[in-house]
C-alpha cells in the first residue's frame, strides 16, 4: 500500500536518493528542505515543501495537511572541520531543529522516525570492526551533535511512544548508477568526488593525510557504502517500524574497508587517469580506521549492500562527476 513519507533533507545527497528508492517501492516522498545545502534539481520524484525545521508553523501546518506514515530525518549539516570552527551552528541546525521536528511529529500523532545518523558518534574505535554496543565517544561537535539527537530520540520514545530507527552511516560515496542523483556538495570534502576533481584536472591534488597509520599500507581506512545502498536499508527500515518493530539503533556499512592509497588506485583504474596527490601530516582526531559490523542490520531488516564494492562506487560517481561538473547552488 502506498505511504506518504516525509523526508527532511530531501533535496540532499542521501535524502534525494532515498525519495528515488521510496518512489519506487511505491511510496509518496514529500521533501521538506530549506535548499541551504540541497539543490531544487535533486527533488525528482514527489513535491517539495521549501521550509525550516526552524519553523514550527510550517512544520506542524505540513505534518497536518500531509499525515505522513512515517518521517526520514536527513536535514543536517555534516562538515567536520566546520563543525569545529563553529558549534553553535551545529548544535542549533542539528540538534534544536531535531527536537522541533520530534516535537511537531509527537503532536501529530507521532509517526515513527528513519534517522540519519553517523559512525563519527563512535569517536576512536576500541575494537574494529565496530559493532553498535560500542562506546560513543564523538572528536567533533558534528559526532557530538548527532549523538545528542539520538539520545533525544530514545527519551522521546520511552516518554510519548516516538519509535525510530537510528541508521549510523559509515562514509557514504557513490552516485545513483542511472545518473540521476550523485554528489554535489559545495564545497566538497569527502574523498572519492575530490579525487575525482583531481583525475580531470580540474581539482587540487589529493592529499594523503597521514602515512604512518597502523595499517598495511600507513594510510587511514575507511567503510565505503554505496548511497544506493544507504537508499534501501532506509526503505527496510521503513517498512519494519510499520510493520510495528521496535525502536533500534544500526550500522550501515560493508565490513571492508580501503585504504586512501586503495582508493586513488581504484580510481586511476577506473577512469584510466593519473591522479596528482602528495602526502601531508595527519589531521587531528582521523582515527586509523573506521570499519562497520553490519551484521544487525543484515539480520534485522535482511538488508546486503549490493553495489558497494569499491569499482562501482567510483564507476557511478565517475559517470556522475563527467556528466555534472561541479553545479553552482542557484
Amino acid at each position: 500500500m502506498t505511504k506518504r513519507i516525509l523526508v527532511t533533507g530531501g533535496a540532499g545527497y542521501i535524502g534525494s536518493q532515498a525519495c528515488k528508492a521510496l518512489a519506487r517501492a511505491g511510496h509518496e516522498p514529500v521533501a521538506y528542505d530549506d535548499l541551504s545545502r540541497g539543490y531544487r534539481e535533486a527533488v525528482r520524484w514527489g513535491p517539495l515543501i521549501e521550509g525550516d525545521l526552524a519553523d514550527g508553523a510550517l512544520l506542524s501546518a505540513t505534518l497536518a495537511r500531509i499525515r505522513p506514515a512515517a518521517i526520514m530525518h536527513f536535514a543536517a549539516y555534516t562538515y567536520v572541520g566546520e563543525s569545529v570552527a563553529r558549534p553553535e551552528l551545529y548544535f542549533r541546525n542539528n540538534v534544536a531543529n531535531s527536537l522541533m521536528l520530534f516535537e511537531a511529529a509527537i503532536a501529530a500523532g507521532a509517526p515513527p522516525i528513519i534517522y540519519s545518523s553517523t559512525c563519527a558518534t563512535y569517536g576512536h574505535p576500541d575494537i574494529v570492526p565496530i559493532d553498535e554496543t560500542a562506546p560513543q565517544h564523538p572528536l567533533s561537535p558534528y559526532g557530538e551533535s548527532k549523538l545528542m539527537t539520538e539520545r533525544q530520540l530514545h527519551w522521546l520514545d520511552r516518554a510519548h511512544g516516538l519509535r525510530y530507527a537510528t541508521l549510523r552511516y559509515f562514509n557514504a560515496a557513490g552516485a545513483d548508477p542511472e545518473g540521476e542523483t550523485g554528489e554535489m556538495h559545495d564545497p566538497e570534502t569527502h574523498l572519492i568526488p575530490l579525487v575525482l576533481e583531481a583525475a580531470v584536472g580540474g581539482g587540487k591534488a589529493i592529499e594523503i593525510y597521514g602515512t604512518d597509520y597502523p595499517t598495511p599500507d600507513g594510510t587511514a581506512i575507511r567503510d565505503y557504502i554505496h548511497v544506493q545502498d544507504l537508499a534501501e536499508a532506509h526503505v527496510r527500515a521503513l517498512g519494519y517500524l510499520l510493520d510495528g518493530g521496535g525502536s533500534v539503533a544500526l550500522n550501515l556499512g560493508t565490513g571492508r574497508g580501503y585504504s586512501v592509497r586503495e582508493v586513488l588506485a581504484a580510481a586511476e583504474r577506473v577512469t584510466g587517469r593519473d591522479i596528482p596527490r602528495r602526502e601531508v601530516a595527519r589531521r587531528p582526531g582521523d582515527p586509523p580506521m573506521l570499519v562497520a559490523d553490519a551484521g544487525r542490520a543484515t539480520k534485522l531488516l535482511d538488508w546486503r549492500p549490493s553495489l558497494s564494492d569499491l569499482d562501482t562506487i567510483i564507476g557511478t560517481a565517475w559517470g556522475w562527476h563527467r556528466r555534472h561538473p561541479r553545479i553552482p547552488r542557484h
